[in-house]
């Protein structure tokens, strides 16, 4: 808890993949991957989906407003939280501008969106998820400096706390 593992490589070099097998979206084929002193095999995939938090470089969207694509992650959440959760991901007064504020539809995969607009939105929905362990995998690829910056200083304050797998292709 409150540990970092930075995985860092050139594209194609299984850094993604790794992480897959955190969630058990694969299953290790020799050793085995162990959480808490647990063999991940032995776990539910229920409880994982649970404790985990993803943030990818691939953000999916669903064709819904933006309040249905942010409660994903925590069903009972308040306005309040996610509102919290969006000020901190820097999203929340993109979001405020719209005509229908959270009630914005945001089409297919989010194609309203630029990509750093909907890299925010991944970010502000693990941030409400509030998971034990969060795995960022390129969290910040879409985001300009400015913006990146932003999201790095709410990333390091959630990151405080749980374990963290941060994947990227430079330090």
């Amino acid at each position: 808890k409150g540990k970092i593992a930075t995985l860092i490589g050139s594209n194609g070099a299984g850094k993604t993949t790794i992480t897959y097998l955190l969630p058990r979206l694969y299953d290790p084929t020799t050793g085995y991957i162990c959480l808490d002193g647990h063999d991940l095999r032995d776990v539910t995939q229920k409880s994982l989906a649970q404790a985990i938090g993803m943030v990818t470089q691939e953000t999916y969207l669903f064709h819904d407003t933006l309040r249905a694509n942010l409660l994903y992650a925590k069903p009972d959440a308040t306005q309040v939280e996610i509102e919290t959760a969006c000020q901190a991901a820097n999203i929340h007064h993109f979001i405020a501008s719209l005509p229908d504020g959270y009630e914005t539809v945001v089409g297919e995969r989010g194609y309203r969106l630029s990509g750093g607009e909907k890299q925010r939105i991944a970010i502000a929905r693990v941030i409400l998820k509030d998971p034990r362990i969060l795995v960022l995998d390129e969290a910040t690829s879409s985001l300009d400096s400015q913006s990146e910056s932003l999201i790095q200083e709410a990333l390091e304050r959630i990151m405080q706390s749980r374990t963290s797998i941060v994947i990227a292709h430079r330090l």
